[in-house]
């Protein structure tokens, strides 16, 4: 039980309520995602909820981290995509067969001789 009513369960004063400046919201699957952008007295911070029938897990990332967080998120996406150009290399970055793949050069071919005949 809380000792004051003032006091919240984190033993400090009640939090203040603040609404979203911003709010978006997608849907995939039975999930939810929530997108607030929101501001406390430390600054802007977008809030991310994802709600799966009724469990919600939380992440708060400060605005400051926003460019580098949607950057890695990109590189993920660019993965994944080369992953489905590519489905048989988990990589996603299979070597090119047929008419895609480049040639062999001579000069590449004289070069692997010579350093196989300075290894002997």
């Amino acid at each position: 039980m809380l000792d004051t009513p003032a006091e919240d369960y984190h033993g400090g004063p009640p939090r203040a309520h603040h609404p979203p400046l911003y709010s978006e919201k997608v849907f995939a699957d039975r999930k939810i995602f929530f997108m607030d952008l929101k501001e406390n007295d430390r600054g802007r911070f977008v809030k991310i909820t994802e709600d799966v029938r009724g469990r919600r897990d939380t992440i708060m990332l400060p605005v400051e981290a926003l460019d580098d967080f949607l950057e890695a998120l990109n590189r993920v996406a660019d993965h994944e995509e080369e992953m489905d150009l590519h489905p048989n290399d988990p990589r996603g970055d299979e070597e090119p067969e047929g008419d895609d793949a480049p040639e062999a050069s001579d000069a590449s071919a004289d070069e692997t001789k010579e350093a196989a005949a300075v290894e002997d």
